[in-house]
């Protein structure tokens, strides 16, 4: 009598595969986020976007948002699993709120803080505010404490992977920082494709001492 206990030496085993990762893209507001959310689309990977955000002439681009987003602080997170695979903005204030359930590889983009606040002005000027109601030295103390914060906050999370990628090399040096990506996204990637997004005219707020 065969014993239904015993496998078939033949029989195949069903092995539940893993969830892809989820790619972030994340930084600052005026960071470049939405220019490597754009690189990204161009190389390959599906970004997870519902334009709902238009283009301006502060990101003439797009911004390319998911505006579902803006609530995971509120706990909306039942969205994740359709992102598995795909790229998604998530500014960096909202990173902490991302569920321990999923795996994600977060490319982080840093840039010049005075370059963020001069872009931050002149889109607070552009959307016909104050600009002289932004206190820069306070702002810029508070982005300071809040970038060592995240920076703790994904080195302590064991399913989480990052990359940090500056605005400036990414212009300056594209091919590199390009062939940085995709060797830690471990996926096939249209480099050339990827590199042809970048243009440099819109690096309207560079800093001199950067930029030299």
């Amino acid at each position: 009598m065969k014993n239904p206990f015993q496998r078939l030496r033949n029989e195949p085993t069903a092995v539940a595969q893993p969830a892809q990762p989820i790619v972030i893209v994340s930084g600052l507001p005026r960071s470049g986020t939405s220019m490597m959310m754009k690189m990204l689309a161009a190389g390959g990977l599906t970004p997870l976007t519902d334009e709902l955000r238009a283009a301006d002439v502060d990101n003439p681009k797009g911004y390319y948002e998911f505006e579902r987003v803006k609530a995971l602080d509120k706990g909306d997170t039942s969205w994740l699993p359709q992102a598995r695979g795909k790229v998604v903005k998530v500014i960096s204030y909202l990173l902490q709120y991302l569920p321990p359930d999923e795996t994600y590889q977060v490319i982080f983009l840093r840039r010049n803080l005075d370059e963020i606040l001069a872009s931050q002005r002149k889109m607070i000027i552009n959307r016909g505010e104050d600009p002289d109601a932004m206190d820069d030295a306070r702002v810029a103390e508070m982005f300071t404490r809040h970038i060592d914060l995240v920076e703790r906050w994904l080195w302590s999370r064991p399913n989480v992977e990052t990359l940090y990628v500056q605005y400036h090399d990414m212009l300056a040096d594209p091919e590199t920082e390009i062939g940085r990506v995709a060797r830690f996204l471990g996926r096939d990637v249209n480099e050339a494709a990827m590199a042809q997004v970048i243009d440099p005219n819109l690096y309207r707020n560079r800093q001199l001492a950067t930029a030299a």
